[in-house]
């Protein structure tokens, strides 16, 4: 009898050792695979692409706290909002073996010039960010997007202020990317349709300083309102030489592409005012959970807009990896079109060319006493 509780004892033993030395090995010889970020973590948009990296790393790092399959690490690229610097880095990530898939941009412009070479590759790849509707129009089978477009902005933004009684005519200023044309033709349709009046439309070139000629010419038209249909360092710009030129007063709206902490950095006192509709997300438990999550890792960047949104993408990743494996990216792109996948932005699917099927509404944003307050 004690030679047998002796021997039982033994061979449990051995047993537990074999099977931790087993798992060991295991885990330490898990298939290593790499997932790509880019976006812009310098200049002056980096807020947005921040805050969307460390939601990215923040589902890599739930991802394998919680026991995921392989060994994943997040390869983190900056685009500095430059085509040139996001064809480079887009480069790096495909020439990289190891690189499974990404989620990249906030800029459109850059997000058109990356495309391409992902295509080329096949690699699967979510845009976080970028909202102009040529980038899922193109219905490349690899390209996805979790964000409306800037139709879906612009509409309700332009309806809001028609029918808010107070502007009947504005003034509409942009960038020349696409980007910037896209935002001038869908707003001033939607504000029009609506029953207002487009006074004047301006375009000028991304890293333009001075303003004040096109501002003195708007200002002799009295419009009601301006609308800047470009990103945050133009528009502060823009804003801060409206209250040099006595146009402090006349309010100016955009889209999510100038809701920044940095634009009231920029534009100082003279941002007070200024209006933004950006998408809306339903609070649910899942973003809930994200944002105490967030919260918890102490970033010194805030999660702004788009962490959530880079987040999702990157949970997307994670999903269809797990269950489709690492050697098809065929597979796993068109397992990404036809997911139907419940997350922190609610429902998450995609129509025929990878565009979020997420109804759109938006919340305004104003800034009042030098923060961005919901209205």
């Amino acid at each position: 009898m004690f030679r047998t509780k002796l021997f039982a004892k033994v061979s449990y033993g051995l047993y537990a050792t074999a099977l931790v030395f087993a798992l060991g090995f295991s885990q330490a010889h898990a298939e290593k695979i790499k997932l790509g970020f880019i976006g812009p973590l310098s200049g002056g948009n980096a807020q947005q692409g921040l805050g969307a990296r460390n939601g990215f790393l923040l589902a890599i790092d739930e991802a394998m706290a919680a026991g995921y399959p392989y060994e994943v690490e997040g390869v983190v690229l900056d685009d500095a909002s430059d085509p040139a610097v996001g064809v480079s880095a887009a480069q790096k990530l495909i020439n990289d073996p190891e690189v499974v898939a990404a989620i990249g941009h906030w800029n459109s412009s850059v997000a058109l010039a990356t495309i391409p070479v992902f295509n080329r590759a096949q690699l699967p790849f979510i845009v976080w960010g970028a909202v102009s509707p040529k980038i899922t129009e193109q219905n490349l089978p690899n390209v996805t997007r979790v964000t409306p477009t800037l139709v879906n902005e612009n509409k309700p933004l332009a309806q809001a202020i028609a029918t808010g009684g107070k502007v009947k005519k504005i003034a509409v200023i942009s960038d020349t990317t696409d980007y910037g044309v896209a935002n001038t033709k869908w707003f001033s349709q939607f504000f029009t349709e609506a029953g207002g009046e487009i006074l004047s439309s301006d375009a000028v070139a991304i890293g333009t300083t001075d303003f004040r000629s096109i501002l003195t010419t708007i200002k002799a038209a009295k419009p009601d309102a301006i609308y800047f249909g470009g990103v945050v360092t133009e528009a502060a710009l823009v804003r801060s030489q409206m209250a040099d030129l006595g146009m402090g007063n006349l309010p100016m709206y955009g889209i999510s592409g100038i809701y920044d902490p940095k634009f009231i950095e920029i534009a100082g006192a003279a941002a007070e005012g200024t209006i933004v509709g950006t998408p809306a997300v339903q609070s649910n438990p899942e973003l809930e959970a994200f944002n105490k999550a967030y919260q918890a890792k102490g970033y010194s960047d805030p999660a702004g807009s788009y962490a959530k949104y880079a987040y999702e993408a990157t949970q997307i990743l994670l999903q269809v990896i797990k269950e489709k494996g690492t050697q098809d990216k065929e597979a796993l792109a068109l397992a990404i079109r036809s997911i139907e996948h419940k997350g922190i932005l609610g429902s998450v699917s995609f129509d025929e060319t990878g565009q979020t099927k997420m109804a759109v509404e938006i919340d305004l944003y104003v800034v009042h006493d030098g923060k961005w307050q919901k209205m």
